[in-house]
C-alpha cells in the first residue's frame, strides 16, 4: 500500500506555478517594469477583447467568390464544440470587425453592440462566448491584466474605517493611479509605446479611490512617489460567477427593479462608520456597470428594459460614465453587449422615445443559418452516437430535419425558375447545370431578409428529442418518425401566427419527405447494383459491342461461341441512361473506341470508374437486370423464398457497410423501397 495519502495525489495533480503567476502581485513599481516588458497589459477592454478573439486563429475560404474570414474562437474548439456557431461567418465577421473599430477608439467603442435577429440564432451563445473567453482569456499570459488595492499602516486606516486593505471597488488598471495631467508624458517617458501599441488610459479613478488618493496626497503634501508605495499591484482574473469584469443584466418585473441594480447603491451600515451618506467609502460598487468594468457586460432582451434605465445606459455608452446616486460620474471601460428578436427591435422603431438608444446602438444582424451543411452541424453536435446511448438513428434523419428547417427559411426565388430545393442545393456548394457562383451571388442579393424568418433550430431539437425518448418500442428512429413529430408539432407552434404560414411549413414538409424518397431509392439501387464484378461485365460487354459496331464487325456469343451482329439493344438500355439520344449514339460511341485508343498508346487501360456518367448508367442498368431476381417486392408481401432472402441479405449488409444503416433502419429502408415496387412508381 502507498504511504502517500489521498490527499497528497490530489495536491500533486495541482500546477502550483500557474497558481502563483495567477494570484502575482508586487508594488507599482515592479507593475510599471510588467508594463514596460509587455505594454499590451494595459489594453482597453475593446482591445483585449479583440486580441481574444484573434488568439485562436483564422481561416480563410472563398464561398460564391466572396472571400470570407472564419475567425477559430466562435468553432469553441477548447469545450469541443459545445457552444460552437455554425454557418454565420459572415455576421461573425461584421461583429469582429466593429470589435476591431472600437478597439482602434474609432467610435463603436461609444456604441452598444445590438445582436439582432429571431429567436434561436444563437445571439445568447454568442454573448456567453464572448464572455466565457474573456474569462479564459485573463488566465492566459498573453491576456494578463492587473489592478491593486490600497495597503495602509495603522496611523493611516482611519481612510478605511480600520481596515487594512482597501481593494479598487472597480477593479481598475494601476496607470489611472498616474495623474491625468502627465499621463501622456510618462507613457513616453517610460517607453511604453512599442510595435504600433500605445496605451490609452482614460477617466479618472472611482470615487472611493480617488477619496484615499487626494487624502494621501495631502498627508504626504504633493509628493506622489510616496502615495504609490501604498498600493499593491495584483493580477486580475474575470469571473462572471465572482462578478469580476463580466456583469449580465435581466430585465425584470419594473416594480423589483430599478437602477441601483445597473449603478450600485449606499452601504447604510457603513454610513454611520464614515458619517455621511455622501462619503463615497460608503458606497457598494456593485451594480452590473461597476462590476464588468474592465470587461464585458451582457444585456439580456435589451430592449424591454423600462425606460428608466435608459439615460444610465445612454451614460454608458456615449460618454463611457456612470452616475451612481449622490456621487459624481465614475468612469468605465467596458464592452456593452446587447440582444434582441425581430419584435422588439420593430418595437424600437416605432418608439419616438427611443431614438437616442437607436443612434447609439450598432445593430448586427444574426440569421438563421441557410446552408444545409451548418444547420446539420448544430444536430449532429448533440445528437450522435457518443451523447445517444441505446438508440440508433438513421441515415438522413438529421440531413432531412434540417433540410425542412432550412426551406421554412428561404425566400421563393424571383428569377431563373428555381424550386425553393434547388435554390437550397445551390447554397450548400452544389452544382446545378445552367447556373454559377455568380447565379447564387444574385440570389442571396435578391432576399434582404434571408434568414430572419423560418423554423428556429430549437424546435427541431426539441422534436427530435421527442423522438428519442418516445416509448413507440423502436430502437431506431428514421426521418419519417421525426418530419411527422415536426409536422404534428405545427399545430401548437406559439410562433406561428398565421394559417397561410402553417400551410407553406406543411406543403415544405411534402417536399423534404419526396427529397428523402429519391435518396433511399438511389441508396438501395446502388445497393442493390454494387456487385463489382457484374458491373465490370457489363462494361466489358458493352465495350466488346462499342467495338464490333464502329468497325462494323460481329461479336462472339460467349455462350454459343457464334458471331452474331453488336446487340444494339444492350448497347441503347445503357447509353438511355446518360442521355444519348438516337442521333448522338454514333458519335459517341467513336468518342468512347477513340477514348480507348489513345488510353492503350499511353500503355493505360479503360476504367469505367473514372467517368461518373458511365458507372451511373452502368448501376442503373445492373439494377434493372437484378431487381426482379431479387424480388424486393416480396418484403411487402412476407413471401420470401430462401434464395430471394439470401440476395436480400446481401444488399441490407451493402446498405449497413456502404451507407451507415443499422439492422432495423436497412430493414425499413429495404421495406419502405419495395412498397414503391409495388405501387410500380419505380424507374
Amino acid at each position: 500500500m502507498s504511504s502517500v495519502s489521498l490527499v497528497d495525489r490530489v495536491a500533486a495533480l495541482q500546477d502550483q506555478k500557474r497558481y502563483e503567476d495567477l494570484h502575482w502581485s508586487g508594488t507599482f513599481e515592479e507593475y510599471l517594469e510588467l508594463v514596460r516588458r509587455n505594454p499590451r497589459v494595459a489594453r482597453t477592454a475593446y482591445e483585449r477583447l479583440y486580441d481574444m478573439v484573434l488568439s485562436h486563429g483564422t481561416e480563410e475560404y472563398v464561398d460564391s467568390k466572396k472571400k470570407i474570414t472564419r475567425y477559430r474562437f466562435f468553432q469553441d474548439e477548447a469545450h469541443e464544440g459545445r457552444d460552437a456557431i455554425f454557418g454565420l461567418d459572415i455576421p461573425l465577421m461584421r461583429l469582429v470587425s466593429v470589435i476591431k473599430a472600437a478597439a482602434l477608439r474609432y467610435g463603436p467603442e461609444r456604441r452598444i453592440i445590438l445582436l439582432h435577429g429571431p429567436v434561436g440564432s444563437s445571439k445568447s451563445t454568442i454573448a456567453r462566448l464572448l464572455k466565457k473567453g474573456l474569462e479564459e482569456y485573463s488566465r492566459a499570459p498573453e491576456g494578463a491584466l492587473y489592478t491593486y488595492e490600497w495597503v495602509l499602516p495603522e496611523g493611516l486606516r482611519y481612510l478605511t474605517a480600520g481596515q487594512e486593505v482597501f481593494s479598487s471597488p472597480m477593479n481598475e488598471e494601476p496607470l489611472k493611479l498616474i495623474p491625468a495631467d502627465v499621463r501622456e508624458q510618462a507613457i513616453t517617458s517610460l517607453g511604453l509605446e512599442r510595435d504600433g501599441f500605445r496605451p490609452h488610459i482614460r477617466g479618472n479613478l472611482n470615487p472611493a479611490c480617488r477619496f484615499i488618493f487626494r487624502e494621501l496626497m495631502l498627508h504626504y503634501k504633493g509628493d506622489w512617489a510616496k502615495v504609490v508605495r501604498h498600493v499593491r499591484v495584483k493580477r486580475l482574473l474575470l469571473s462572471e460567477e465572482d462578478r469580476i469584469g463580466i456583469g449580465t443584466f435581466q430585465p425584470k418585473d419594473e416594480k423589483n427593479q430599478d437602477s441601483t441594480e445597473l449603478t450600485g447603491d449606499i452601504n447604510y451600515r457603513r454610513i454611520a462608520e464614515y458619517g455621511s451618506d455622501t462619503d463615497p467609502r460608503a458606497f457598494n460598487f456593485d451594480g452590473e456597470f461597476n462590476v464588468a468594468n474592465r470587461g464585458v457586460i451582457e444585456f439580456v432582451e435589451i430592449l424591454k428594459l423600462d425606460v428608466a434605465f435608459l439615460y444610465d445606459l445612454l451614460g454608458a455608452t456615449q460618454e463611457q460614465k456612470v452616475k451612481p446616486k449622490k456621487f459624481a460620474q465614475t468612469d468605465i471601460d467596458e464592452v456593452i453587449i446587447g440582444h434582441t428578436n425581430e419584435a422588439e427591435y420593430n418595437r424600437l422603431l416605432e418608439n419616438k422615445f427611443m431614438e437616442a438608444l437607436r443612434d447609439r446602438t450598432v445593430k448586427i444582424d444574426i440569421p438563421y443559418i441557410t446552408k444545409l451543411s451548418e444547420e446539420i452541424k448544430i444536430y449532429a453536435k448533440d445528437y450522435n452516437p457518443r451523447k445517444v446511448r441505446g438508440r440508433f438513428i438513421a441515415p438522413h434523419t438529421l440531413e432531412m430535419a434540417a433540410m425542412w428547417a432550412i426551406l421554412t427559411r428561404l425566400e421563393d426565388p424571383k428569377k431563373h425558375q428555381l424550386t425553393l430545393l434547388q435554390k437550397l442545393k445551390l447554397f450548400d456548394g452544389k452544382t446545378l447545370p445552367g447556373f454559377t457562383q455568380d447565379s447564387v451571388k444574385e440570389l442571396r442579393k435578391e432576399a434582404n431578409r434571408e434568414g430572419m424568418e423560418g423554423i428556429s433550430p430549437r424546435y427541431i431539437q426539441d422534436k427530435i428529442a421527442n423522438c428519442l425518448v418516445s416509448e413507440r418500442g423502436q430502437m431506431s428512429i428514421n426521418p419519417f418518425m421525426v418530419l411527422n413529430e415536426l409536422e404534428s408539432g405545427l399545430r401548437s407552434h406559439s410562433l406561428i401566427n398565421s394559417e397561410d404560414q402553417r400551410k407553406r411549413y406543411t406543403e415544405l414538409l411534402a417536399v423534404v419527405k419526396q427529397e428523402y424518397e429519391d435518396i433511399v431509392k438511389n441508396e438501395v439501387q446502388r445497393a442493390i447494383s454494387a456487385d463489382a464484378d457484374a458491373i465490370a461485365r457489363l462494361c466489358g460487354n458493352y465495350i466488346d459491342n462499342v467495338k464490333a459496331y464502329t468497325q462494323r464487325e460481329k461479336v462472339k456469343n460467349p455462350y454459343t461461341g457464334q458471331d452474331e451482329e453488336p446487340d444494339e439493344r444492350l448497347m441503347r438500355s445503357i447509353e438511355t441512361k446518360i442521355d444519348i439520344p438516337e442521333s448522338r449514339k454514333d458519335d459517341f460511341r467513336r468518342e468512347i473506341m477513340n477514348y480507348i485508343g489513345a488510353l492503350a498508346i499511353e500503355g493505360k487501360q479503360f476504367d469505367y470508374r473514372t467517368n461518373e456518367r458511365l458507372y451511373k448508367a452502368l448501376e442503373l442498368k445492373l439494377f434493372e437486370d437484378q431487381k426482379d431476381s431479387i424480388k424486393l417486392t416480396s418484403l411487402v408481401s412476407q413471401v420470401v423464398d430462401r434464395e430471394a432472402q439470401e440476395k436480400i441479405d446481401v444488399v441490407k449488409q451493402r446498405l449497413i457497410r456502404n451507407y451507415g444503416y443499422d439492422e432495423i433502419s436497412a430493414t425499413d429502408v429495404l421495406t419502405y423501397v419495395a412498397s414503391i415496387f409495388a405501387r410500380g412508381e419505380m424507374k
